[in-house]
């Protein structure tokens, strides 16, 4: 054989099996990206509610921590304060849902999903939080509205 038959013979193997190899290492790369992106996406939202969570803590008389609203009345300061934390919470609600929630979630979205869904239902056991979900609500995507709004009437019905 000659070199122009070896370097013929050659491009065909590296056809068949290098350009499928070649195929296959940039999709299994893509899916690899994909996965980083959305646990650094659910890292920053964890992050914030990690923020949020300090405001909470910042703000101990207005009592967001108890599994119950307070029976005590709140002052006109603290209830705005109140309303304002409760709109910071829905705002990261709502990312959180735009960001994570899909109708077909593979295993690791309904994983990362779960979690948010789980801090969602916590709070829609408040009454206070269910009280004040029409007034936050305005203006927010539909869908997420009306998957809130399900699991406030859910947790509302189990007595929460």
């Amino acid at each position: 054989m000659t070199w122009f038959e070896w370097s013929e013979a050659l491009s065909y193997v590296v056809t068949i099996f290098g350009l499928p190899l070649a195929i296959l290492v940039f999709m299994i790369e893509q899916r690899r990206q994909r996965q980083n992106e959305e646990e650094e996406i659910y890292q920053r939202l964890s992050d914030e509610y990690t923020a949020f969570l300090k405001l909470v803590l910042a703000n101990p008389d207005l009592q967001l921590l108890r599994k119950q609203a307070t029976l005590e009345p709140l002052t006109d300061e603290q209830s705005e304060r109140k309303l304002a934390i409760f709109s910071i919470l829905v705002s990261l609600f709502e990312r959180a849902y735009l960001l994570v929630y899909e109708e077909k979630m593979d295993k690791q979205t309904k994983r990362l999903w779960q979690s948010w869904e789980d801090y969602m239902r916590e709070w829609c056991r408040r009454k206070d939080f269910r009280g004040a979900l029409p007034e936050l609500l305005k203006g927010e995507d539909e869908d997420f509205r009306e998957h809130i709004r399900k699991l406030a009437e859910a947790e509302a019905a189990k007595g929460g």
